[in-house]
């Protein structure tokens, strides 16, 4: 790998001091056999917003962590070389103090959630900085309205979706006044208009030049067009590139294609037609680039032809609801999956979509069994989840929750596989195989004894992916399966789920990555305001009103294509799939 090719520094830049400087940064979490990061040097001035990308597990939300010393002052961790924070060493001054200079927004959003109501929940961070009342209400105020929650500023944060708990902890962030801003996945848990309203509000604090953001962000499509710089950490968490966004993105795609970071999917896309002898030069980063590079083309290889997905008639139901109602909290909390009637045929994929708040959550959480016995039928090849015990159900279908956290209940990674297989009443002396298959497939084998929650983000996910593929399920229900994954993890799950499919295993998938559906889902189901819309095989949906009638946006590819005027035979494709990648147009 390169040395990292440092960013040119205008003159506007060297004149201001920086808001954060690190120098030579090492963190190893207690427990770990090597730092990640490992020797980050860098600086981030006012007016930057930088973006920081890197496989899974290289340290990125640690080093996150470590810009408003919560390592090493909450965080049990060793952190060598120094931080900065406006000048501040983060060694000798609390989180309180370092916290008026950079504000933090989690990976995770109920991990800062502490108060009843959405207004007491954003102010009490500069009440408790001692800032006067008046100045803390407004704060508040104008926080709320920037994230669109201030309309349910009397709300308990519990009666939020995952997305709308996000919204509030950036609210949260806002309400600090700090110069530096620090997000973790902020738009991890948002539908497509959550995320362009997020980054709205981001675009509007990055016009303000005394402020710097920091982003640690797989969505390139939605980041791109926000980031000025790009700071990139190999697998050993070592700083490896530092450059300008569009020279970084386009220029060293080889470099980012070996470390299995996320490219843009309009990137992507282009360096696949490249194999088909269609050049798009430059690169296009965005849909709209990608759309106008090839209306620019004279010709273009005639897209590949999908084979007819199975219809769900044509096969037996391995999953069967009818008249199904959820409440949130119990009998007397609010019904947010209406009267729901869905058919899943044995060996279909199907993605279950929607805005946040739609019930696609509750309704994936209902068939798995994981919830209290809604009002209605479900029925899972032949077994009722809501009613039959952990063993029995388990046997019929595996469960992976949005949150990985809420499902770990052992000490180690391998104790945590072991659990699902002992839940089956499988040999001990049976048990070790399937359990080191499972850690080394899925990049967990050198952290086997790891407690769980000391994993990062994307290694825990991995992990309970794994909990529910050990014992062989033949049916696999799956919220958000590839959140906090870097890209060579996303397309090797995806990949093995559709491996599986076609081997006859029948998969649910609750996602916003509408990428995703169309590149793997065989139907998909659409929803709104707890009712399902329609089911339909994905290209139908992908080109049909019911995405903009659920208040969605289409899938990147697909706002690319749909648009061109040299080329409306290209209006259907939405799958990667459908390119050409080869020299006359085979794939």
């Amino acid at each position: 790998m390169s040395s990292p090719q440092l960013a040119a520094e205008p003159a506007a830049r060297a004149s201001t001091s920086p808001l954060l400087e690190l120098v030579d940064v090492r963190i190893r979490h207690d427990g770990a056999a090597v730092p990640t990061p490992d020797g980050v040097t860098l600086d981030i001035r006012p007016g930057e917003v930088v973006l920081v990308l890197g496989p899974s597990g290289c340290g990125k939300s640690t080093l996150a962590l470590a810009l408003d010393g919560l390592i090493p002052h909450a965080v049990p961790a060793e952190l060598g070389g120094t931080v900065r924070v406006a000048g501040l060493d983060s060694r000798h001054h609390s989180v309180g103090a370092l916290s008026e200079h950079v504000a933090m927004v989690f990976q995770d959003p109920d991990a800062q959630v502490v108060t009843g109501t959405l207004l007491d929940e954003v102010a009490f961070g500069p009440e408790n900085g001692l800032v006067p009342v008046d100045e803390v209400l407004a704060r508040a105020e104008r926080a709320l309205k920037l994230v669109g929650l201030w309309d349910r500023r009397s709300e308990n944060p519990d009666r939020l979706s995952g997305g709308g708990r996000q919204r509030l902890a950036i609210a949260c962030a806002l309400a600090m006044g700090s110069p530096v801003l620090v997000l973790d996945e902020p738009t991890a848990n948002l539908d497509p208009a959550g995320i362009d309203e997020v980054y709205a509000v981001l675009r509007e604090l990055a016009s303000d030049r005394d402020h710097a953001i920091v982003l640690v962000e797989h969505n390139l499509d939605a980041a791109v067009d926000l980031v000025d710089r790009v700071v990139v950490l190999d697998a050993t968490g070592r700083l490896v590139i530092d450059g300008p966004v569009r020279e970084v993105l386009r220029e060293r795609t080889d470099e980012l294609l070996e470390l299995g970071v996320w490219l843009p999917v309009s990137t992507l896309a282009a360096l696949r037609l490249r194999d088909a002898g269609v050049v798009l030069d430059p690169l296009p980063l965005t849909p709209a680039e990608l759309g106008a590079a090839l209306d620019a083309q004279a010709k273009l290889p005639a897209p590949v032809t999908q084979a007819s997905v199975q219809s769900a008639s044509d096969a037996s139901p391995a999953i069967r609801v009818r008249g199904l109602s959820v409440q949130r909290g119990g009998k007397r909390g609010p019904t947010v999956v209406h009267d729901v009637d869905l058919d899943v045929a044995a060996g279909e994929f199907l993605a279950i979509v929607g805005t946040n708040g739609a019930g696609k959550t509750s309704l994936l959480q209902a068939i798995a069994g994981v919830i209290p016995a809604p009002r209605g039928t479900i029925d899972v090849l032949g077994l009722d989840p809501t009613r039959a015990d952990a063993r029995e159900r388990s046997r019929r279908i595996g469960f992976v929750f949005q949150n990985p956290e809420h499902q770990f209940v052992a000490a180690t990674a391998a104790e945590e596989l072991d659990l699902g297989l002992k839940l089956q009443g499988v040999d001990e002396a049976e048990r070790a195989e399937p359990i080191e298959r499972m850690l080394r497939r899925f990049g967990l084998w050198d952290l086997r004894d790891q407690h769980p929650f000391l994993l990062s983000g994307g290694q825990k996910r991995r992990l309970s992916v794994g909990t529910a593929l050990v014992a062989g399920a033949p049916v696999l229900a799956l919220d958000e399966p590839t959140f906090g994954q870097d890209r060579e993890r996303a397309n090797e799950l995806l990949d093995m789920l559709s491996g599986l499919n076609r081997e006859g295993t029948t998969v649910l998938v609750v996602t916003h990555d509408l990428q995703l559906v169309a590149d793997y889902a065989t139907r998909t189901a659409v929803m709104a305001g707890g009712r399902i819309l329609g089911v339909r095989p994905t290209a139908e949906v992908l080109a049909g009103p019911l995405i903009e009638q659920a208040g969605l946006r289409h899938p990147p590819l697909a706002r690319a294509t749909r648009g061109l005027e040299r080329h409306p035979e290209w209006h259907g494709v939405t799958r990667m799939s459908q390119l050409p990648a080869t020299q006359g147009g085979r794939s």
